[in-house]
């Protein structure tokens, strides 16, 4: 059952921790159940429900649903619960702090972690992306993705960054290849760069609670919106399937919304 859904998993597109969080939870399944039925897995639903928060319930279940599509049994799919959407959006860097780390990397010459941000915040790309990415995608400027429906979507590297990275890269005498590399030549791994990124947060002062890849993002989606208000367009260029998931990104910040009750509230 395992083996045949890691190979299952191996040929879509999901990021390493995405599969690693999908084996887990048919684990734990395999471990009190056996077999499937629709009896088996309203209990497994209520064994989550009584242990973890809603999200995590949502992804062990998303994981059982992905299963019970890889054996052809998706007429069982269990129905999610329902998370409380947040009013605002949490631990998100702000823009003079990624402006400020920018520079930081760039002064002390860490121009590998200087991409690393920058590819993250200007193009939108999940982690899991952004290690995908190769000289030759950065000479044409975008990378194209294929999801395990056949569903294209493009990362665009904008003008300015595609500029400044083919530098970076014939400095290094780069034509090809991965461009985020570990110290021993191989394609680096996201927990690597979560790892690192927590520790130069800490060298240059920064909450290292907004310092995270998936945190860039975030950054890319708000400023986007700020420069330019289509949340269509935003919701193509994150990979959304739904419309819905990048509404979220037209509410403030916890901390931008502090800002605002403290300067209007003066009675």
């Amino acid at each position: 059952m395992i083996e045949d859904f890691e190979k299952y998993l191996k040929g879509t597109n999901l990021a390493e921790n995405t599969v690693s969080a999908y084996l887990f939870a048919i684990k734990q399944y395999n471990e009190q159940w056996d077999g499937i039925s629709k009896k088996n897995l309203r209990e497994f639903k209520v064994f989550l429900i009584e242990r973890y928060k809603p999200k995590t319930v949502n992804l062990r279940l998303r994981a059982i649903n992905c299963y019970l599509e890889s054996i052809g049994k998706g007429s069982l799919k269990v129905p999610f619960v329902k998370v409380q959407q947040k009013a605002f959006l949490e631990n998100v860097i702000s823009e003079a702090d990624y402006e400020y780390f920018k520079n930081c990397l760039k002064r002390d010459d860490e121009m590998f972690w200087y991409f690393v941000i920058r590819f993250l915040a200007a193009t939108g790309a999940r982690v899991s992306e952004l290690i995908q990415i190769k000289a030759e995608h950065v000479r044409i400027g975008y990378l194209d993705l294929y999801s395990k429906g056949g569903k294209l979507r493009r990362i665009y590297i904008p003008k300015v960054l595609q500029g400044e990275a083919l530098s970076w890269l014939e400095g290094k005498k780069q034509e090809s290849g991965f461009i985020f590399l570990n110290k021993y030549g191989d394609r680096i791994t996201t927990r690597g760069i979560s790892g690192q990124l927590k520790k130069l947060a800490v060298r240059y002062g920064i909450s290292s609670a907004v310092v995270y890849p998936h945190s860039f993002r975030h950054r890319f989606a708000k400023s986007f919106l700020e420069r330019f208000n289509d949340i269509a367009f935003l919701a193509d260029l994150m990979g959304h399937e739904s419309i819905e998931t990048t509404r979220i990104y037209l509410r403030k910040t916890a901390t931008e919304q502090q800002s605002i009750v403290d300067k209007i509230i003066d009675w």
